[in-house]
């Protein structure tokens, strides 16, 4: 499956082919229809223009059939047309008869019988009748000509009938055709030359910065993420390559925050298992070290390790969007009390809690509990030599806040943004002090998001760190 693919993407043209080809097959298609519609098509366009123009002339003539000013009208039009007409009644008499050449073709020498003929036979036929008709003249360029003869009969307002004759010449296209044969050669013969070379000037501007987009992606995929990318020559090129500079920065940013937790990961792991490997074997060899004091310091070193591993995997399933919400009504001010009360004996802190009204809301408890839990864990790690964590609940239009301030150093403005990144620790010295996986915020980030609340922080250097996050209410 893996050859055929390979071998499917090794049969599909490039980028710079497909413009050549797609610009040059438009010439093609250009070029085919100028010769179709200017040498084919050139003759019967333009006997059907040239009946439709006989056709215009009968209705205005038809129009001013009664008009003092018939005749006059009938020269313009003869004169603008090259069109001989001649209008008569039933009865084959002649008013108007004007000839745009020289003489007459097929109205030439017509009796009053001949036109009393053609009206009734007109008539007969629903009042109108056109032929185009073929005939022989000396002229320059020699041949047979074309004319056109349109008959109508016509019953005015007033009870009169009259009949419309008009005949017009069509002029020879065989000159004019060949003329265009030689312009359309030399003239398909520039577009061809001057296509190609602008086909594969454009070929090559397109294809060019995406070539080079793609092989800086390429070292990108080989994980050099200090590859720069740059594109011109069209804004989606340009756009492509900012955003892939960007990834490029989040990609690096993520595997110096990778690296940073298996360091830490591996110091946090090594030293509880260190410590429940040296007590448990002073305890096997030494007689009388089986003390509760021992016991206790495997205990506390094995739930080190749980909370490390519960961390990992609890990123590891809101990262992967398979964690589900079982959201409830509870009171969120009696939740936070409770799980200060289980921080009462944390020998030299001290935590305390304002609210002035019970608040409930609808949300995971558990996950919520989480997150005060990793943001009072966050604070006493960094309380700083006061000791001193202070949780408040404040009410603003229809949602409540929840803050959490410590009063260690605070955290530089510019490392602000990185906090709530997975693995991202502010203090890059690992000590005994601050173990943890850095982990927490991101997770209280993730959990905050699926609830839709909000979160922030606020911090100034030398006075400490104030967390928070948003909730609606439930009244």
């Amino acid at each position: 499956m893996r050859k055929m693919k390979s071998e499917r993407k090794k049969r599909l043209p490039g980028i710079r082919g497909q413009v050549f080809f797609g610009f040059g097959f438009f010439i093609l298609v250009i070029l085919a229809l100028l010769w179709v519609f200017q040498i084919a098509l050139l003759g019967p366009f333009y006997r059907a223009i040239k009946i439709s123009e006989v056709q215009g002339m009968a209705r205005t003539l038809e129009n001013r059939l009664e008009a003092e000013n018939l005749e006059e009208t009938a020269q313009r039009l003869v004169n603008a047309t090259n069109t001989s007409l001649v209008i008569s009644d039933e009865l084959g008499k002649p008013y108007v008869a004007l000839k745009a050449s020289e003489k007459f073709v097929r109205l030439e020498g017509l009796t009053t019988r001949d036109l009393q003929a053609i009206f009734e036979g007109v008539n007969l036929k629903g009042g109108t009748q056109s032929e185009v008709y073929r005939f022989s003249q000396d002229t320059w360029f020699g041949g047979a000509q074309e004319g056109i003869l349109y008959a109508k009969t016509v019953h005015t307002p007033s009870g009169l009938h009259r009949l419309l004759l008009l005949e017009s010449e069509l002029t020879p296209v065989d000159s004019t055709v060949e003329t265009l044969k030689v312009q359309l050669l030399c003239l398909t013969l520039v577009m061809v030359i001057l296509g190609s070379g602008m086909a594969l000037l454009l070929a090559r501007r397109i294809s060019r910065p995406i070539m080079a987009v793609n092989h800086s992606a390429k070292q990108l995929a080989r994980g050099n993420y200090n590859v720069s990318f740059f594109g011109s020559g069209s804004r989606e090129v340009e756009e492509l390559a900012q955003t892939l500079n960007y990834a490029a920065q989040e990609l690096s940013k993520v595997e110096g925050l990778r690296r940073e937790l298996l360091a830490n990961v591996s110091h946090d792991l090594r030293t509880p298992l260190t410590m429940i490997k040296g007590y448990s074997e002073v305890m096997r060899d030494l007689p009388g070290e089986n003390t509760p004091e021992n016991v206790q310091i495997i205990i506390d070193e094995t739930e080190r390790l749980t909370n490390l591993v519960n961390d990992l995997l609890d990123m590891s399933r809101l990262e992967a969007g398979v964690v589900t919400l079982d959201k409830s009504r509870f009171n969120l001010t009696a939740s936070i009390r409770a799980i200060l009360a289980r921080y009462d004996k944390l020998a030299g802190y001290t935590l305390s809690f304002q609210a002035d009204r019970e608040v409930f809301v609808v949300a995971d408890e558990l996950k919520i509990s989480q997150v005060v839990y990793n943001l009072v864990n966050n604070a006493i790690t960094y309380a700083g030599e006061e000791k001193t964590v202070a949780l408040a609940q404040s009410i603003s239009g229809s949602r409540v806040r929840v803050s959490v301030s410590d009063t260690g150093d605070g955290i530089p403005e510019e490392k602000l943004k990185d906090i709530w990144e997975r693995y991202y620790k502010v203090d890059k010295e690992h000590k005994r002090a601050q173990v943890g996986t850095g982990l927490g915020l991101s997770i209280v980030r993730n959990i905050l998001e699926l609830h839709g609340g909000s979160y922030g922080v606020e911090s100034e250097i030398g006075k400490g760190s104030t967390f928070w996050f948003e909730l609606e209410m439930e009244e």
